[in-house]
């Protein structure tokens, strides 16, 4: 993979981490559609970040500047399947952190059965603050975690 540069979203890139937010899990399962998505990635109140090498995206991260009790929230994080395991989410959550510098707090929910992103949050150093039951489907739980930044 050529340098990872990571940088503001585009209006088409927004659009494009609509598309593969309507593609990826979490959102398959919690039935977002492409419609929900996609307005997702357009909202402005949303810094949206996006991962590029070779000027290809291949993952992006949407924040909230005061998501979660007045702190940074990170609402979405994608990565293209080609791009997984490749450190492009860990990049990803190491520039929104950065953005951010300032702020005590990052807050983040991931669905109870998305374990590879929690395994990730969790060597990145956030921690289960709470658990929202049937928060957003019945039968699973989003899990509010939370990171102290430096």
């Amino acid at each position: 993979m050529s340098t990872l540069e990571i940088g503001e979203a585009t209006p088409e890139e927004r659009l494009w981490a609509g598309r593969l937010m309507a593609s990826s899990e979490p959102w398959v399962t919690l039935g977002r559609g492409e419609d929900a998505c996609r307005a997702a990635a357009l909202d402005p109140d949303y810094v949206t970040l996006v991962a590029r090498a070779g000027g290809e995206p291949l993952g992006f991260a949407r924040l909230h500047p005061r998501g979660a009790v007045g702190s940074p929230y990170l609402a979405s994080i994608a990565v293209v399947p080609a791009a997984r395991s490749r450190g492009v989410g860990a990049a990803l959550l190491d520039a929104a952190e950065k953005r951010f510098a300032g702020a005590r707090w990052i807050f983040l929910c991931v669905s109870s059965f998305n374990e590879r992103a929690r395994s990730l949050y969790e060597r990145r150093g956030y921690r289960a603050a709470g658990e929202l039951p049937d928060y957003v489907v019945d039968g699973f739980a989003e899990i509010l975690m939370v990171k102290r930044l430096p």
